[in-house]
């Protein structure tokens, strides 16, 4: 029989590759498995019930159906483990390729001694990569230090590094962060926290942890009890949170749901406060002092109002 070229898909909708025949007329599963790794069997789509139909495989060779290959469409077969694996490292791609165009942004340095000087400042980063720029802040009449300073590295990952710990510097111990200043006005403040949602009961706080760390360094993991089907995950650096966001990742071959873990805005907190309060008034109307005695015995530093995240 002369070489035939059979046509084979990773999924039905895609643009099939041919793959060549055997004299005859038989596949190898190792000439499947060389344009799609990881390939166990094929499947195909019978014309006349419409449903899927396994191709008969022994001893490694893939027998045409009813010994003539036609002119279908034949899919590719993974093991469930692999194909598992293989979402997982798509899903963790396509994170890192939102990464790969960060760029670098000028961090804050917290609790600089007041003799620290911008080239001691330099001198201490350069340790962890090239520098870009370095500033210390002082007063603009004294000339003394404010305390605090400004320093920009040239790699992003350097930049993770430094965010990710503290810092001895000139005998007293200083942190790296990114300014608060940075974000717009009406633009909430960027959380190294992200909320997993759709998690399983068995899921352990350090198995996420595990699963995490191949997107950034991860501070904390913290799954409420009673179990309520979600955790929070917290990263040294809030742009690999940001990144994480909106994304369906597989873990423990579970669809789990990323998205903004940040604490609501102070004005939400007030609103919500506020009805809480009117609620009181309707339930106490003679309450001494009215709604801002209520108001100041709610406002009291020791009243905590419970949280959904706990």
């Amino acid at each position: 029989m002369s070489e035939l070229y059979i046509r084979v898909a990773e999924d039905e909708n895609e643009e099939p590759m041919e793959i060549p025949s055997e004299d005859d007329g038989t596949i190898l599963l190792s000439s499947v498995a060389a344009q799609f790794p990881g390939a166990c069997g094929l499947r195909y789509r019978n014309p006349e019930s419409q449903c899927m139909r396994g191709v008969r495989l022994v001893e490694g060779v893939l027998h045409a159906p009813e010994n003539d290959w036609g002119n279908l469409v034949y899919v590719v077969n993974y093991p469930k483990d692999n194909k598992r694996k293989m979402e997982e490292i798509d899903a963790a791609s396509a994170v890192k390729v939102k990464r790969g165009f960060q760029k670098t942004s000028d961090l804050i340095v917290l609790g600089l001694p007041w003799k620290t000087s911008e080239q001691d400042l330099k001198d201490y980063f350069t340790t962890f990569g090239e520098v870009i720029m370095v500033q210390v802040k002082r007063d603009l009449k004294t000339g003394n230090s404010k305390g605090f300073g400004f320093v920009r590295f040239t790699e992003y990952e350097t930049q993770t590094k430094v965010i990710a710990q503290r810092h001895m510097i000139d005998g007293r111990w200083c942190d790296c962060k990114l300014p608060n200043s940075k974000a717009c006005p009406d633009e909430p403040m960027r959380s190294r926290k992200i909320f997993v949602g759709r998690c399983t009961e068995d899921m352990t706080t350090d198995e996420l942890r595990q699963y995490f760390m191949q997107y950034g360094e991860v501070t904390d993991v913290f799954i409420p009890k009673p179990f309520r089907a979600f955790a929070f995950v917290t990263f040294a650096d809030d742009q690999v949170a940001q990144a994480l966001c909106g994304e369906d990742l597989i873990i423990k071959g579970i669809s789990v749901h990323i998205s903004n873990a940040e604490p609501k805005h102070n004005n939400s907190r007030q609103m919500m406060d506020r009805g809480r309060f009117g609620a009181v008034h309707q339930l106490f109307p003679n309450f001494p002092g009215g709604s801002a005695s209520l108001a100041a015995m709610f406002d009291r530093s020791q009243y905590q109002f419970p949280s959904s995240h706990v």
